[in-house]
């Protein structure tokens, strides 16, 4: 039984209401929490424009031509799960689609119980995608999954026009928004491990190794070197990403030393994770002012960003933006941006932000969850942040409040739920063990400065010889603190 759905149009339409600046960007007046966003300046300074052509009436001297973006056909399998299911990933492919810089024609979903592993679609609905290609006038068929290579090839040859698949779309989008010269590396280690099974030649033209009379009768001089383009190709990728994955542990080293001086100074760390687009960068933003770039796009933040922040009870602890994750996130990508994800291992305390708006937020919780199993960060201590209530479904929220006996609701854009958040942040994070009663001398207010930074001060007085402070401190601030200690 197959049964085909048309789907068009943005996935995630914003309001009628919305107003833009002259980039295209989204103004909001409430936004000020998001500091000054200088990187939309620079991720719009060059962007493709559709609808666009050039209108001749004498076009017998010049050529026509047209300035459009990529048209693309959806395509998926529905093998499993619900219809609702089945429109939420493909509505979820048209959002990728178009932040990749794509315009979405239409979508075609078939009902079967395993993918055709010949042409992914069956054979009879890989001609009917063909139709509608020709009828829609579309040059992609983006398929909503990761396709063997021989897939690709056979429904291109269907189709007669470029096929790509979910992975290769999310590591364009990764490449159009890496920044960091580790983010940029990260990527590049991704896309090569993606297309090394992926290399592929054209007949004689790739060859290298005949030589002599064999090599089509040319005679001396035509003898190849003895291995083929394709074997020259695959080793110039394998060499490459030797050299990436060198350089990123190199750059791992840094991220290390760094966490490792956290650490030493026993300064607690927050990490935020969770679904693409859920407003994980909003919300760092709230909390500590970063001025993070935010956008109403998917894997807008690629860069992890640590920033200091304070709790209520004025305790220093970091806190650490990560890189979205998404369903079916590619295992490249995973393994390319281990070293940054291992951010949320280290964590004292994750905060897993939500989308509460979202049609299926139990899915974005599990895809999210299957993610940080992938590294090992399953152990963090977890607090779910159902975030965009402003705008969210009042029974969606009670719904995920019964399911998530440990969280809170918030709005980033409005700001509701925020000192809430503030307040369990520091209630959830590590607090000293060891109390110390210290006659600190007047000279020496780096200490009583470390004593409220980092530990959790409970008398506090002056004296003659200097200020007398009983507090609860970590070990290392405690033997720093040795020669003070006092029982007076």
């Amino acid at each position: 039984m197959t049964s085909n759905h048309s789907i068009s149009g943005r996935a995630n339409a914003l309001a009628d209401d919305t107003t833009f600046d002259e980039s295209g960007f989204v103004l909001d007046d409430d936004a000020s929490f998001d500091g000054d966003q200088l990187d939309r300046e620079e991720r719009a300074a060059l962007r493709r424009v559709g609808g666009l052509s050039t209108e001749l009436e004498d076009v017998t001297e010049v050529e026509y031509r047209q300035l459009r973006l990529e048209r693309v056909v959806l395509a998926s399998v529905w093998c499993e799960g619900t219809a609702e299911d089945a429109d939420n990933s493909m509505r979820e492919l048209a959002a990728l689609a178009e932040t990749a810089g794509s315009e979405v024609l239409a979508g075609l979903v078939q009902r079967r119980a395993n993918p055709d592993p010949a042409t992914y679609l069956g054979k009879g609905k890989a001609a009917e995608l063909r139709d509608i290609v020709i009828a829609e006038g579309a040059d992609t068929v983006v398929c909503d999954t990761e396709l063997a290579p021989s897939q690709r090839r056979a429904l291109e040859d269907v189709v007669k026009v470029k096929v790509i698949d979910r992975t290769a779309l999310i590591l364009d989008i990764f490449a159009q928004h890496a920044k960091s010269r580790e983010g940029k590396a990260q990527v590049e280690l991704a896309q090569l491990q993606y297309l090394l099974p992926r290399l592929r030649g054209w007949g004689e033209s790739m060859s290298r190794q005949a030589g002599g009379q064999a090599a089509g009768g040319q005679g001396m001089g035509s003898r190849g070197p003895g291995e083929t383009k394709i074997e020259l190709d695959r080793r110039r990728i394998n060499t490459r990403i030797a050299k990436l994955r060198r350089e990123i542990k190199e750059m791992k080293t840094v991220r290390d030393t760094k966490r490792g001086s956290r650490k030493a100074n026993a300064v607690p760390s927050v990490a935020i994770a969770g679904y693409t687009n859920a407003g994980k960068s909003s919300i760092l933003n709230r909390l500590t002012g970063a001025g993070v770039l935010v956008e109403n796009a998917l894997f807008a933040t690629l860069d992890p960003t640590v920033r200091k922040a304070e709790t209520l009870d004025g305790r220093l602890y970091t806190l650490a933006d990560t890189v979205g994750f998404v369903r079916a996130l590619p295992h490249q990508l995973v393994e390319a941006f281990r070293s940054t994800l291992e951010e949320v291992a280290e964590a004292d305390l994750l905060l897993h932000v939500v989308d509460g708006s979202h049609p299926d937020p139990e899915g974005q919780i599990s895809a999210v969850r299957a993610v940080l199993a992938d590294v090992d960060a399953t152990d963090v201590r977890e607090v779910i942040v159902i975030n965009k209530a402003d705008v969210a479904d009042p029974e969606v929220i009670a719904r995920l409040q019964r399911h998530e006996k440990h969280s809170i609701v918030v709005s980033a854009r409005s700001g509701e739920g925020m000192e809430e958040l503030r307040a369990l942040i520091g209630e959830e994070l590590p607090h000293p063990d060891v109390e110390v009663e210290v006659l600190v001398p007047y000279s020496r207010g780096d200490l009583v400065s470390r004593l409220h930074e980092q530990g959790d001060v409970l008398e506090s007085r002056h004296e003659a010889e200097g200020t007398r402070v009983r507090a609860r401190v970590h070990a290392n601030l405690a033997a720093d603190l040795a020669d003070l200690v006092t029982t007076a």
